[in-house]
């Protein structure tokens, strides 16, 4: 088979990696792909940029599957372009994306069928939202109702705060359209989890869940990043904890895709807020998240590509799960200054050959150099969470690069 893979990212070269181990697959086409996917034996990067070029390169190289990392082609309606050239591909249809592309949408969403999440507000007049934020209970968060590339989610800690984030999303326009409308959603206490499923829209599996290390510095402080490494399965997560997401959160979101006839055929992901109250969805990605994917990939006993054809076919319910023994951790090493100004260009020396997801790297004059903010991913199996926490940080000293820096706490219970 030829397989088309969308995206360019650490996540990608994972699920480039994962791909690559099928006997069903010959050749992986990515785009744009990166350092790591090049390395592939299989793999084969191509500059392709919007989804007609994605569309018109799946028909001359007759793609037999598409798969699609990023949320903005999805968002932009790629599944429903490639189904109308009756072409294969993974993914969900442009309304069904909306549950990522608009907090508005999937909150309504959430709201109609039952799903357990924070009470909220939406506004689409700055004045309005500042009248209701006068008399809120603080802590509250304001998120921008678009895509933001990550960002556009604020904690306010009082009115002074969340009034700025009103001028700033609202009226001066800081991510364009997707902050000229908002969510205000209360604020939740308890321990996050990210929960990625896959679904062909009659069934729904949840995969092994994961802990996302958002915040830059040790002890969750310091500003929000994309992610600065990932611990799989999240010790959080215990049945009692899966029992009450699966009845409160997965199956009210089946049921609400099932009656809306949402065509949602890949993968679903859950952040959610275990509380003292329960699960409480905070919100939806269509797409498998980053560092999540280094994590969760690793510790598959199946293969990916099968799980894929399985679900485009409608035939999910079939699909036999198989999964590792282990603890699964990645630490993200990211460039010094990141996730604000940072420079690139610094030689990567690596020691060995730990497993190793690459981002933001790039190969010149037969070495590696930083070129991005989150640079690359370390990645280990072991027993138990103790063990892969010492194996972890054993491998990240293995690799070094001016001004690097990542997290010493991934995977520390």
């Amino acid at each position: 088979m030829k397989v088309l893979l969308i995206g360019s990212g650490g996540r990608e070269h994972a699920l480039a990696w994962k791909l690559a181990q099928s006997i069903l697959v010959d050749n992986i086409y990515v785009a744009c792909g990166n350092v790591g996917t090049q390395l592939i034996n299989k793999c084969c990067n191509v500059e392709l940029h919007n989804n007609d070029e994605y569309l018109l390169f799946a028909k001359d190289n007759k793609i037999d599957l598409t798969i699609v990392g990023p949320e903005k082609p999805l968002v932009e309606g790629i599944v429903d372009l490639f189904r109308k050239n009756k072409l294969a591909i993974f993914g969900p249809s442009k309304v069904a994306a909306q549950l990522e592309g608009s907090k508005i949408f999937a909150k309504n969403f959430m709201e109609r069928f039952n799903v357990n999440t924070a009470k909220y507000k939406t506004f689409t007049n700055p004045y309005a939202a500042m009248a209701y934020l006068k008399n809120a209970k603080y802590p509250l968060v304001i998120k921008a109702n678009g895509l933001a590339a990550g960002k556009g989610v604020e904690i306010c800690k009082n009115f002074k705060t969340a009034e700025n984030t009103i001028t700033n999303y609202m009226i001066n326009g800081l991510f364009k359209e997707a902050s000229k409308s908002i969510v205000v959603e209360e604020f939740l206490i308890g321990i996050e989890a990210s929960i990625i499923c896959v679904t062909d829209g009659k069934t729904m599996v949840p995969l092994i869940s994961a802990q996302d290390h958002k915040t830059l510095y040790e002890n969750n402080i310091g500003p929000n990043t994309g992610g600065m490494g990932a611990v799989c399965p999240n010790p959080y997560v215990t049945k009692e904890v899966m029992d009450d997401f699966e009845q409160n959160i997965m199956i009210p979101t089946l049921n609400g895709i099932k009656k809306s006839k949402l065509d949602y055929h890949g993968f679903i992901f859950f952040g959610v807020m275990i509380t003292k109250d329960g699960c409480k969805c905070l919100e939806y990605n269509v797409r498998m998240g980053d560092p999540e994917c280094q994590s969760i990939l690793p510790l598959m006993d199946f293969d990916l590509l099968k799980l894929c054809q399985a679900t485009i076919s409608n035939q999910l319910d079939k699909f036999i799960f198989k999964w590792k023994k282990g603890i699964c951790i990645n630490v993200v090493l990211v460039s010094g200054g990141y996730p604000a100004h940072f420079n690139i260009g610094y030689k990567i020396a690596i020691k060995d050959t730990p497993l190793i997801f690459y981002a933001g790297a790039i190969h010149r004059n037969n070495s590696l150099f930083t070129n991005g903010g989150r640079v690359l991913s370390v990645v280990v199996i072991d027993t138990s969470h103790q063990k892969a926490y010492k194996k972890i940080y054993r491998e990240v000293q293995k690799i070094n690069f001016s001004h690097m820096h990542y997290r010493k706490d991934i995977g520390l219970k």
